[in-house]
């Protein structure tokens, strides 16, 4: 009896384990599939959603917002080579996209302060969202553009008017990159720096506004470390100010008007001291 009881707990310990070692294999699987970028480093790039598209703009990547750009626009920018990131606020509801009739009243939270017309969502409620964002998600596809970039990704830090937590917007963040690359679409982060490190391996570059302002651009390192394009604006400090240490850490960064026009101060192009 003892020796049948002995085999019994042995074989419940060695399958314990081997699911174990599953999972892990899984996970490990998981985390290195999620990401598919290719992109150099350092490059060059242009953001604009205002103002007329110079398609002969001597960049490699534009950053065009996804409902404004037509298709035309993109074919352009594909003639000469240039990858097209689309972008889309994934973390708010802007009441004059075409789709803003599809997002229920109930995920719409607190306004975003500066910005009429927009509001927070409940980034949980992935059941009331997911169906939206697929048709974003499609409509870039659609457009041909090769990469997203998904706006207001750190709500659990601000005043949403939701409870949101910092593992509820790690899910909505990963669910974001696992729908990206499923479309053989690129994705970035678009700042969420605390927790950068964490999300990193789901992403193919980060996008931060201002970190030379905020002082805050060591948090950009996991990207820096992997490879990974790192793309900053800056708005307020002059070239002199942040282009000669953005160039020493490695970044992608510009100097930009607010309204994100054609007006753009290429830290690459800056001469260092």
């Amino acid at each position: 009896m003892n020796c049948r009881l002995g085999l019994y707990k042995f074989i419940l310990i060695l399958s314990s384990l081997c699911l174990t070692a599953c999972s892990l294999l899984e996970r490990s699987k998981e985390t290195a599939d999620l990401s598919i970028s290719s992109l150099p480093k350092m490059i060059s790039w242009q953001i604009q959603y205002s103002g007329e598209i110079d398609p002969d703009l001597d960049v490699e990547i534009y950053n065009l917002d996804l409902f404004d750009t037509s298709l035309t626009v993109i074919d352009n920018l594909h003639q000469n080579g240039v990858f097209v990131q689309c972008y889309f606020s994934a973390g708010s509801f802007e009441d004059w996209r075409p789709d803003a009739p599809d997002f229920p009243s109930e995920i719409l939270g607190n306004d975003l302060g500066g910005w009429p017309g927009e509001k927070w969502l409940d980034v949980r409620r992935l059941d009331l969202l997911q169906p939206i964002l697929d048709g974003r998600f499609d409509l870039a596809v659609k457009k041909g553009c090769d990469g997203i970039d998904p706006d207001n990704l750190d709500g659990y830090e601000n005043e949403t008017g939701f409870p949101i937590n910092a593992s509820d917007q790690l899910t909505f963040n990963k669910f974001l990159s696992r729908a990206a690359h499923s479309r053989g679409l690129f994705i970035g982060l678009k700042n969420d720096l605390n927790q950068a490190a964490e999300l990193e391996p789901y992403f193919d570059w980060i996008i931060n506004e201002e970190c030379f302002l905020y002082q805050e651009c060591s948090l950009l390192s996991s990207f820096v470390e992997a490879g990974k394009p790192v793309f900053v604006i800056e708005y307020e400090l002059s070239p002199e100010e942040f282009c000669p240490q953005a160039n020493q850490l490695g970044f992608n960064a510009l100097l930009k008007n607010w309204d994100l026009d054609l007006y753009r101060v290429d830290c690459h192009q800056f001469p260092a001291k």
